[in-house]
Parts: structure tokens; sequence; C-alpha cells
């Protein structure tokens, strides 16, 4: 319960530090791609929350989006894993719909979760086995939907692919409707909260769900890759998440009729950070 006390405090106080200078001027970088941003916020933000976690726990690992960490390759001891900032473009351009996600597991067991949103001050959190929370309200058990009934989220890119479109287009057809949050964190935390009935998306890093993803399984959610297997928190995954029932209908009537080119997928894509 000391590290998660710990955690909860130096995220807000990160929150704080965020918000207070939210109005100040951004240094923009571009990473892999144009569309691939850093801020100085980012950085600055994992390094803050990386110097405290040091200096209270220095055998502790930490691993970052921003570069801590990278010579991480097992589990062993309490290894936190941090996104400074999920949904860097929202915060770029919206100066909202961002979070701070902090996962935190023992010997490779989950141990605690934090999403952060930073704007609203809303912290999403749950010790594994305790239940999960939003600031001080538990957060209720997931009921389960149909597809047909419910409001999904994903990321409209995957539409525009040859291949994944032959799996994503006739969710999207079947769905109610579809939302795109553009935080992947906040998206895990809008299925916890029952805001979404399913999140799904063909790659997310472990510090995009290392976090979200203990808050939603202690609602009950159900959070796989699109083959249906354990997240690898480690590496790069392909995401299937979503109450109980709607995870099994996705999973055994749109995502496995296409296993071979998911398993060819995953291996060629999602193996390393």
């Amino acid at each position: 319960m000391e590290i998660y006390k710990f955690a909860y405090q130096i995220i807000q106080e990160a929150g704080q530090i965020i918000r207070d200078s939210i109005d100040d001027d951004i240094q923009i970088e571009t990473k892999s791609n144009p569309n691939d941003l850093v801020t100085n916020i980012d950085k600055e933000t994992e390094e803050r929350l990386f110097n405290q976690i040091k200096s209270t726990y220095p055998e502790h690992r930490i691993l970052g989006e921003e570069g801590h960490g990278t010579d991480i390759d097992n589990t062993e001891g309490v290894l936190w894993i941090v996104d400074p900032i999920d949904g860097t473009l929202n915060f770029v351009h919206q100066q909202e719909n961002f979070a701070i996600s902090i996962g935190i597991f023992i010997d490779g067991e989950k141990y605690a979760g934090f999403v952060y949103d930073v704007m609203n001050d809303k912290m999403y959190h749950a010790i594994a086995g305790k239940g999960a929370w939003l600031n001080n309200e538990q957060l209720k058990p997931l009921e389960d939907t149909d597809l047909k009934t419910s409001l999904i989220s994903t990321n409209p890119l995957w539409l525009t692919k040859e291949k994944l479109a032959k799996i994503y287009m006739p969710i999207v057809d079947q769905a109610r409707s579809t939302r795109a949050y553009g935080s992947a964190a906040l998206d895990f935390a809008n299925v916890a909260k029952g805001n979404t009935s399913a999140y799904l998306t063909m790659r997310l890093h472990p510090w995009d769900f290392a976090g979200g993803l203990i808050i939603a399984e202690e609602v009950g959610a159900v959070v796989t890759n699109q083959l249906g297997e354990q997240l690898n928190i480690l590496e790069a995954n392909s995401i299937l998440i979503g109450n109980k029932k709607i995870h099994q209908e996705l999973l055994n009537e749109y995502f496995l009729p296409y296993k071979t080119m998911l398993e060819q997928i995953h291996t060629e894509r999602f193996k390393g950070k």
C-alpha cells in the first residue's frame, strides 16, 4: 500500500505541474514520423517521475516512453511502466484529453494501475484484487453488451489499411456507433467506467496500456491481444478489450476468422519495444 499511495501522490503532483504550465510555450519534436510527437512537457514529466521514484525506491526499475528503461528485458522485481503524457497529439492541439499512465508490476504480477485525466482531475486507479476507482468512487462491475447495442472506440487509421479494413469495417458497421479519443489510456478508462463497451487497436506499446490494463481487469473487462492471448507487458501488442460478452463476440466472430493474417502481423511487427 505504501508504493500505491506514493504513486498516487506523485502522479497528482505531476498533473498539477502540467496544468499550471498548460499555457506556456511548448517545444515540439517528432519521433518516428511527423505525427509521432514528443514535447518538452513529456520529457520533463517523465524525468520528474523517474527521479522521484528512484530517490524513494532506488531498487525499482522504470520503463518509460521517453527513454527510460530501454535495457529492461525481464519483469523481475518492482517494475514501473510510465507514460508521462498519453495522447500527446491531443495535448498539443487541444490542451485536454490526455493522461498520465502508470502500471506497476511486481515480479511480473499486476500490482497497481493509474490513469490520470489531467485537465479534468480524474484519477482512475486500482490495486490488483481490490477493485478500481475513479477518484473516491468505486467503479462498478461491467455489464455485458452485444456489439450491435454498444459504443466502441478505435483509431480510424486502421480502417484505411487494406488488410485490416477487412476486420475493422464490419465491426464499425455493426456497432451502434464508434468513437476515437486519441489516448489509449483514456480508452481503457472509458471501458472500465462503462462509457464504451470495447476498445480495439492494432498496436500499443507497454506504456500505452500498462496502467489501464490493471484498472479495466478489476471491473471485469477482458483484455487480450487480437488473437485472444495475454498481453506481454514488455512488448508492443495488438489490443482487444471489452466486457466479457462483447470481447468474446469480437474475438470469435471478427478476429479469429483472420487468425493466419493476424499471426503473421504479430510475428513481423510486435517483437521488441
